[in-house]
């Protein structure tokens, strides 16, 4: 018996001290920036922006593309058919803006099953810029959003990615939403960074063309259920480093139900078991439950308290810090997604594919055990 409360009693240990040590790892970013160690040079970049449908904030962040301080680039928007009401509002800001290089290409290009993939084809292929930025049409861009790229591309670099900040959560299930993305999968993601193990996230994926290019092109990013991981791999392949951005960029998240957050989330969740299966089976031990579940067999009711505000509350002073959602409701929030995760992970392994905005994607057999 004692040996059961021991064992119980030091998972519980490892498991608040990785929670503590991810928190720690994103202040640092906040806390201690350091000097910008990145590319000085300043060339021309191509920001390519895939549009489909029409979002409640799109006029918002399709058109901070249109207010980088930059001296030299070019937006391309790419949407896959004449029909999709993204266009006439993409067409209405370029012309708002001439001062700025801006394009609108309508078409597919089947260079895979991932359709994100097959709409940008055409805007590679039409990219004058040697440097090339996919970024998703919800992320909100501030105007030194090049400069964080590029202050990012360190030697040994071969992509510079970020996870999106989640901000404006209009109701408790938008700020579920921003729970799961910001003191969740950008922590993580930011601590993971930190120590030199980045992974892509496909918000924004910052290229050098002939990184891209020498691992078989825009199609080789076809090759799992979704581009982030395959952009992590062939990265990796290439013996180069995935890094992130000090600072996430924000995307206004708006109102939300239940239902979506749950889908969405989701997909991600099965997304990262396609690509990084050994490294998901254990996401089961980053919530709050297991080492709930071991202090509820050991530990007197008393103890909840301490647990729940040594557990809770450097998450809320990174929100704070991060300028994340950090008030009561988030904080409800927090609680929400975690009682979830379970659900969610156990789910995740019920079936491999999803559904993205009408098609259906599923998983390889061939790729099945990817690494």
């Amino acid at each position: 018996m004692t040996v059961i409360i021991f064992a119980l009693a030091a998972l519980i240990a490892g498991l608040v001290g990785l929670q503590l040590a991810g928190v720690a790892l994103s202040l640092w970013r906040y806390l201690h920036p350091g000097p910008a160690r990145g590319m000085a040079e300043r060339p021309f970049i191509t920001l390519i922006r895939p549009v489909c449908g029409l979002d409640r904030f799109d006029e918002e962040t399709l058109g901070s593309s249109f207010h980088l301080d930059y001296p030299d680039y070019e937006v391309i928007f790419c949407a896959a058919r004449e029909s999709d009401p993204a266009v006439a509002l993409v067409r209405r800001l370029i012309a708002a803006h001439p001062e700025v290089q801006a394009s609108l290409m309508i078409g597919e290009d089947f260079i895979s099953s991932n359709p994100k993939l097959n709409n940008v084809a055409k805007g590679w292929v039409a990219a004058r810029g040697d440097w090339i930025a996919m970024t998703d049409s919800n992320l909100l861009l501030p105007a030194d959003y090049f400069q964080r790229l590029l202050a990012a591309w360190t030697p040994g670099t071969g992509l510079v990615t970020s996870p999106p900040a989640g901000l404006r959560g209009d109701n408790l299930w938008g700020a579920v939403e921003c729970a799961f993305l910001n003191t969740f999968q950008a922590r993580w993601q930011l601590a993971s960074d930190a120590l030199g193990n980045g992974y892509a996230q496909g918000k924004t994926l910052f290229w050098r063309r002939d990184v891209l290019e020498g691992a078989g092109g825009l199609a080789a990013l076809g090759r799992n259920l979704a581009e982030d991981v395959a952009s992590t791999k062939v990265v990796r392949d290439q013996g180069l480093h995935v890094r992130l951005t000090r600072i996430p960029f924000a995307q206004p998240i708006g109102p939300r139900n239940a239902r979506a957050v749950w889908d969405r989330q989701l997909r991600w969740s099965r997304v990262r078991r396609d690509g990084f299966p050994g490294l998901f089976a254990l996401e089961i031990l980053v919530g709050p439950v297991v080492p709930l579940l071991a202090l509820l067999a050991i530990g007197p009711l008393w103890a909840l308290l301490p647990f729940f505000v040594l557990w809770y509350g450097p998450e809320i002073v990174l929100a704070r810090v991060a300028g994340w959602p950090a008030g009561p409701r988030d904080l409800a929030a927090m609680v929400l997604r975690d009682l979830s995760l379970p659900a969610l992970w156990g789910a995740t392994w019920a079936r491999r594919g999803f559904e993205w905005r009408g098609t259906a994607m599923e998983a390889e057999p061939a790729r099945a055990g990817a690494k």
